[in-house]
């Protein structure tokens, strides 16, 4: 698996890997509109097929993990660790000092990896995910706070 600086050129990937993980996945021009802005930075993580991504904004000293898919076929193989490893890193650099997530009260493997790397529950938001006939689901909002790399 190789971990690449998520960038315009890996829009395609990245939405392949996202449409695997997620009904009403981002498609590759919601991916080049994101990436556009200058707070937003990510990674694609590359095997034989895209495997996964994440994709965080930091303005001051906050940040944000705006979204975070790993394909099927690649789960339970540590993408997503390496993925939030990378971003955390990057963040880190950005001078933030907490980082927020939210994710679907349900994921218990994505709720595991977060309690693992030091996130703490902060909140609910009640009806969060649209699940189309299966109705709405709740998000826990999730918070790290940390302390900025040095230079």
């Amino acid at each position: 698996m190789n971990l690449l600086p998520a960038t315009a050129d890996l829009a395609e990937a990245m939405a392949v890997a996202h449409a695997q993980a997620f009904e009403g996945a981002w498609d590759r021009a919601a991916f080049e509109e994101v990436l556009a802005a200058p707070e937003v930075f990510g990674f694609v993580a590359l095997g034989q097929d895209p495997a996964g991504l994440v994709i965080c904004r930091a303005v001051a000293d906050e940040a944000e993990v705006l979204t975070i898919a790993v394909a099927p076929a690649s789960r339970r193989r540590g993408v997503a660790r390496a993925l939030m490893a990378a971003a955390l890193d990057r963040i880190r650099l950005c001078a933030a000092r907490e980082v927020f997530l939210e994710v679907d009260a349900a994921n218990v493997a994505a709720i595991g990896l977060y309690d693992s790397l030091g996130f703490k529950r902060v909140g609910v938001r009640k009806g969060y995910y649209d699940r189309g006939a299966a109705g709405r689901a709740d998000a826990l909002l999730m918070r790290l706070d940390l302390e900025p790399k040095a230079l």
